[in-house]
């Protein structure tokens, strides 16, 4: 296992700054997922652990030694990439065990890590094939393997389950989950897929081009999001988030009615999150939000309305009940679930609620 340092970690490229003063402390043995859309900085910033990218200034310290000037040979972390990378040529068993043979590790040494590590990865009747005879999923776990049986201080895997289909990277969510605890090693894990973030994750580090937005648990980032911009990208379907004018205990919506909300201060033009789940149907003389629907997809247990503010044309997002009957043009009375109110500034989009 290893403890990890990032210490106001930044990368250039061209005089332009890509990562922006990033820093962390990773604990041994915790799953840390970097979460956020294409282009945020997050494979770079994986890389630069990994040693595969250089660094502008800041410190990478694995296990107490600052390790900016090292190889990735000499890091003692191992690598799984979106590309299985295997040798077509070699059997499962050849292929978890190269690494090891370069390093000239003794063979019944060797045999047993695989052993070990196939087991782990119910590899156990594949080790005898070749690449091109399994799935996608068992290569996958082939390359992850690779990486178990070097037993290295820190696994950092990049995008490993995008190239799976759907149903097979439930499986290896729950595969790659089993493996971190059975082994305790310290994971980075990169991802733009927010479901994989917040099922695996220790604690997330949400990226937003090139700044670390939050560094939170699942929980923390999900229900006190630091910025507009987390709130918009963690949770499914997203956060509804829009303007509104604050006034002592009432909130003036884009369409005009006025809202009550106890304990609102006097603030002026913020930007008011309802996730669609803290949105509950109230009696049309109960004090809520009109939301005339656009559209209804019904999903079974669930149900997902699309319309907009009556008198706007700010869109909203509500979940129903599979039970609840609703149709294109019915006009909704919503009110936000008490304590489930998130406010961002306006000009920054940072958080000003508690």
């Amino acid at each position: 296992m290893a403890r990890i340092l990032l210490n106001t970690l930044r990368k250039s490229y061209a005089g332009q700054e890509v990562i922006h003063g990033i820093t962390m402390d990773i604990a041994n043995g915790e799953f840390v997922v970097i979460v956020g859309p294409s282009g945020c900085g997050k494979s770079t910033l994986l890389r630069m652990v990994a040693g595969l990218e250089g660094i502008s200034s800041g410190t990478i310290e694995i296990n107490d030694r600052v390790v900016n000037d090292l190889e990735p040979r000499e890091r003692d972390i191992a690598m799984v990439f979106q590309n299985y990378a295997l040798y077509p040529h070699m059997s499962v068993r050849e292929n978890m065990a190269y690494g090891l043979k370069i390093a000239k590790m003794p063979k019944a040494e060797i045999a047993e890590r695989v052993a070990r590590a196939a087991t782990m990865l119910e590899l156990e009747p594949y080790l005898e094939r070749k690449p091109r005879a399994l799935s996608g999923g068992q290569r996958q776990r082939v390359a992850m393997g690779r990486a178990l049986v070097r037993e290295p201080a820190a696994f950092l895997l990049d995008e490993p389950l995008s190239n799976l289909d759907a149903k097979l990277r439930v499986q290896m969510r729950l595969q790659i989950k089993e493996m971190h605890l059975r082994t305790g090693q310290t994971t980075l894990y990169v991802t733009h897929d927010q479901v994989e973030a917040m099922t695996l994750a220790d604690r997330l580090i949400v990226m937003n081009k090139g700044v670390a937005e939050q560094i939170a648990t699942p929980h923390e980032v999900y229900t006190t999001p630091a910025s507009e911009f987390v709130a918009g990208f963690i949770g499914s379907p997203a956060m509804n988030i829009f303007t509104i004018r604050a006034e002592a205990g009432v909130a003036v919506l884009p369409g005009g009615q006025r809202l009550p909300l106890a304990g609102l201060p006097a603030l002026g033009e913020v930007r008011l999150g309802l996730r669609p789940e803290d949105l509950e149907i109230v009696s049309p003389d109960t004090p809520g939000i009109p939301v005339v629907l656009r559209s209804v997809e019904w999903l079974g247990a669930d149900a997902f309305g699309y319309g907009v503010i009556e008198g706007s044309d700010v869109l909203m997002t509500l979940r129903l009940s599979g039970s609840t009957i609703a149709a294109r043009g019915d006009r909704l009375h919503v009110a936000p679930a008490a304590g489930r109110l998130h406010l961002f500034a306006k000009d920054s989009g940072k958080r000003i609620s508690g």
